[in-house]
């Protein structure tokens, strides 16, 4: 079985997903913005993009490990 790719070379890839930016996020645009993908080979996980290239890549991660980062800041 073929790994999971972690890296999605452009954010419009993800089709249907709903971005949700962060509640930190300043009037800016300078955040992150988190969508989790319902089907394709990222279902299931969290993609992370930055706010200020909506249509460039994103980053795919599964969901512990995206909570061990974000517990890791805290």
């Amino acid at each position: 079985m073929p790994a999971t790719p972690r890296y999605v070379p452009s954010s419009t890839l993800l089709h249907g997903v709903r971005w949700q930016r962060s509640s930190r996020s300043t009037g800016m645009n300078n955040c992150v913005e988190t969508a989790r993908p319902d089907s394709g080979p990222w279902a299931g996980l969290l993609a992370v993009r930055d706010s200020k290239n909506a249509s460039g890549p994103a980053l795919v991660f599964a969901a512990a490990a995206w909570e061990g980062f974000i517990g890791s800041l805290r």
